[in-house]
């Protein structure tokens, strides 16, 4: 009987950004999904991942997840994974990937090719992959992204990563707990360690179903009521002094500077 392979989502928001669900909805979702590893990668940072990987091994539960961040670059959005330190954003896309790498992580182009100013394009991704430096080499390519601007391009993309030699990776760049899955890859194994290693082998395989529109209008309307309550919480803590403000997802996460504190919870999920 063949063993099955592993699935993961390497492309997963949390309140700390822009998406709309907490991080113990984000495992949970993740776990009844069927997935073996998530990477939370929120924009600009890492606090909730950090948190998520905590969580998931306090709760015991039969999932990993991998320490990641969306970083915005000169070039377009950069997922920097296996990561313990932010990467700091807006610079090249050339010297992002090789900071990436000097801290020990994968740097993989998120919804690549699309003729937006937050994608990398094709001929960026080209002088990189032919430069002498194989520091500046980007791991693989994001070759399925279910939003409905990913969809006209989904097929140039994966003859781009075949064409290149990349890891072709899907993910569901999830915004919402109930997105979890919609895009993700499987490898050979079930760890963090050996989809690390089917990613440099060049031996994932990306899968997944494209979002409907009414999907995607909806997650925005959830986003603007967050970002209400964030501007609400934030001005609240300020106002108070208690050193809280928006809440970033996890216990501790309303604490300023947050960071995971299990013992400080004091209502559910916080």
């Amino acid at each position: 009987m063949t063993e099955r392979l592993g699935r993961a989502d390497l492309h997963i928001h949390t309140f700390a950004s822009d998406g709309t669900s907490p991080v113990d909805d984000v495992l949970a979702s993740a776990v009844a999904t069927g997935l073996d590893v998530i990477a939370i990668t929120d924009h600009e940072r890492i606090d909730a991942a950090v948190a998520g990987r905590a969580m998931a091994i306090d709760l015991g539960l039969p999932i990993e997840v991998v320490v990641g961040e969306e970083v915005t670059t000169l070039g377009g959005h950069l997922l920097a994974l296996f990561i313990e330190q932010r990467v700091a954003p807006f610079r090249s896309l050339r010297s992002t990937i090789a900071a990436i790498h000097d801290a020990g992580g994968l740097a993989i182009p998120a919804h690549p090719l699309v003729p937006y100013p937050l994608c990398a394009q094709g001929f960026a991704l080209r002088r990189l992959i032919g430069d002498d430096d194989p520091i500046v080499h980007p791991d693989g390519l994001e070759t399925f992204n279910p939003t409905m601007l990913g969809r006209p391009w989904h097929g140039r993309v994966v003859d781009f990563a075949a064409e290149h030699g990349l890891a072709a990776v899907g993910n569901s760049d999830a915004h919402s707990a109930s997105e979890i899955g919609r895009g993700h890859s499987t490898y050979a194994g079930r760890s963090a360690a050996d989809l690390r290693r089917a990613i440099e082998a060049r031996t994932t395989h990306a899968h997944g179903a494209f979002h409907g529109t009414s999907n995607q209008v909806g997650i925005f309307g959830r986003q603007l009521r967050k970002y209400g309550r964030d501007v609400r919480d934030e001005v609240a803590g300020r106002v108070r002094r208690d050193g809280t403000g928006r809440d970033h997802g996890y216990p501790g996460g309303r604490q300023r500077p947050p960071a995971y504190a299990p013992a400080r919870t004091t209502e559910p999920g916080r």
